[in-house]
């Protein structure tokens, strides 16, 4: 098959052939229809993600159909069309045993432990326990940019930040998780702040329903967010990664809200400054969102069916397999506005 490798991190992958992959007894192999770029791609290309084993294949926002089924899997078949959230469960530890899958002890991430979906192939372990099917409406471009982005900020809407109608909530960045966020939380009756550098993004944000936004190059980000939301915002969100950000994140919030940290830090930056005088003061929550488990995908998708979220509408553009690869390694400048997918093999 053809597939994105890496031998060296920080080193320009290339467009090769190599052996089509091997799944488990308990997985599958699915032909991958479309892959999003994700920015925890760049970081694992970065070398911030000690579970790559070089040389490595990228990519975990995949949808396609199943191709092979192994014989322990009992609830698909060949044919079927699937999606899968970027981190797996067993189903036997105790974190899947609470339901809490996305933070799995032995979890199988496609594009962090194994290889990924920069390819025409990819093989899925824990099948039964993950794979999420398809409606027919959806098609697969906009069902592969769920995969991480999308569902890692429903749950951090949702299930973390616990939102409201009515809620102020603040989101640091606009790119493909920060408009998930922000499309999100409109759906659930929340007031949404934008905040970013760049006035494009903070366009695009305005059209998917930010009520207010800010760009924090002008001036003190925190101050304003405070005087959109008169006092503070219930829910912040760092869907960027940087300690200025979760320092801002942290600050702008009124009493009792709730911080949620979506944002991968670079490495060298896990370590950083928080306001704890608020946090005590405040009595303020500090709450990580780490993917989202696949039971918890019905009542997305059905948000989804009815039109009360529309995620097509952050997908920027579609590129090859081969275009992939400049997308990939340019994704530290931020450029464009929207997601990108690759959608030709």
């Amino acid at each position: 098959m053809k597939a994105v490798v890496y031998d060296n991190f920080r080193e320009m992958p290339d467009l090769r052939n190599v052996d089509d992959p091997v799944r488990g007894d308990d997985g599958v192999v699915i032909e991958v229809k479309a892959c999003g770029i994700c920015r925890s791609d760049w970081h694992g290309w970065m070398g911030n993600d000690p579970d790559i084993v070089l040389p490595h294949v990228p990519g975990h926002e995949l949808a396609g159909v199943i191709a092979e089924i192994g014989p322990a899997v009992s609830n698909w078949q060949k044919g079927d069309r699937v999606t899968v959230p970027f981190v797996g469960g067993c189903g036997k530890c105790s974190q899947c045993r609470s339901g809490n899958q996305q933070v799995c002890d032995q979890q199988f991430q496609p594009g962090f432990t194994a290889w990924g979906a920069f390819a025409e192939y990819v093989a899925i372990d824990y099948a039964d326990e993950n794979l999420v099917r398809l409606p027919d409406s959806l098609d697969f471009v906009t069902a592969s940019s769920l995969g991480c982005r999308f569902i890692t900020s429903f749950r951090a809407v949702v299930d973390q930040g616990r939102v409201k109608e009515g809620d102020w909530i603040a989101v640091f960045g606009c790119g493909g998780v920060g408009l998930s966020a922000i499309m999100i939380a409109k759906a659930f009756g929340a007031k949404v702040i934008a905040i970013d550098l760049e006035d494009e993004k903070l366009e695009l944000a305005r059209t998917i329903g930010a009520d207010e936004h800010v760009n924090a190059g002008d001036g003190n980000a925190v101050e304003a967010i405070k005087d959109h939301s008169a006092g503070g915002a219930d829910i912040s969100l760092d869907a960027i990664g940087a300690p200025r950000v979760v320092f801002d994140s942290v600050s702008c919030l009124r009493k009792r809200g709730r911080h949620v940290q979506i944002g991968l830090m670079e490495a060298g930056e896990h370590d950083v400054l928080v306001p704890m005088n608020r946090v005590i003061a405040g009595e303020l929550e500090i709450l990580g969102s780490h993917g989202m488990q696949a039971h918890r995908y019905p009542e997305m998708l059905e948000m989804i069916e009815d039109g009360r979220m529309r995620p097509e509408m952050l997908v920027g553009r579609t590129v090859t397999l081969e275009e992939s690869i400049v997308e990939l390694t340019g994704m530290d400048a931020f450029a464009g506005a929207g997601v990108k997918v690759i959608d030709r093999f």
